[in-house]
């Protein structure tokens, strides 16, 4: 059958008009669910716990023998806390780092207790193990030929804010940040072979 030039001029415009609407279609259900992604992934940040940013404390590092090496500086954000460490007279190369669940520095450093590990049962130790971390893991800090070190941690399993995401550090007993001889292979229990405690500071309010 052979179509005139009128008959195809408008099979050409009803074939134009037909792929526009399909677009236009396809166009509203991609941003449909565009929209619905973005309000999902609202919905999903709001049941997250924030704290409130910029609240700040500091901590004197003392080794076994009592003479302050250091510092540690504390500032909350919104989903975790950042740890600054400042510390000299260590051994050179790296050392495990980790927050224990009460507030005293008393060599051996003992009195400090275990990593703050709330849950029930708790979590494996070890950044590295499959059902761990706890609470009170991080990672490795190292220290130059002189002895001296310098990092930043971040951690979503700690806070010094009231509310917001992970242990609340300045509860009534404190907690405390403790420097161990060896370093920590992130797996192994129940401190992933780190040691002696030798150095520690006493975290609290005020």
């Amino acid at each position: 059958m052979r179509l005139t030039a009128a008959a195809l001029t408008a099979f050409a415009a009803t074939s134009l008009l037909a792929a526009s609407a399909f677009a236009q279609s396809h166009d509203h259900a991609a941003m449909g669910h565009g929209a619905h992604g973005q309000a999902a992934a609202m919905d999903h940040s709001a049941m997250i716990p924030r704290a409130t940013p910029g609240q700040t404390g500091q901590a004197a590092i003392t080794n076994g023998a009592g003479a302050e090496i250091g510092k540690a500086t504390l500032t909350q954000g919104a989903t975790g806390l950042l740890i600054k460490v400042e510390a000299t007279g260590l051994t050179p190369g790296w050392h495990g780092i980790h927050i224990h669940a009460t507030g005293q520095c008393a060599a051996p450093f003992t009195s400090a207790g275990a990593h703050i590990n709330h849950t029930d049962p708790k979590t494996p130790h070890g950044l590295l193990n499959a059902q761990g971390p706890d609470d009170g893991d991080l990672p490795n800090l190292y220290a130059a030929a002189d002895g001296s070190a310098k990092a930043e941690f971040f951690t979503t399993k700690a806070r010094i804010s009231q509310d917001g995401p992970g242990q609340w550090l300045w509860d009534a007993d404190g907690s405390a940040l403790v420097i161990h001889a060896n370093p920590d292979d992130h797996n192994s229990q129940p401190i992933g072979g780190a040691g002696d405690r030798v150095a520690c500071a006493v975290l609290k309010a005020g």
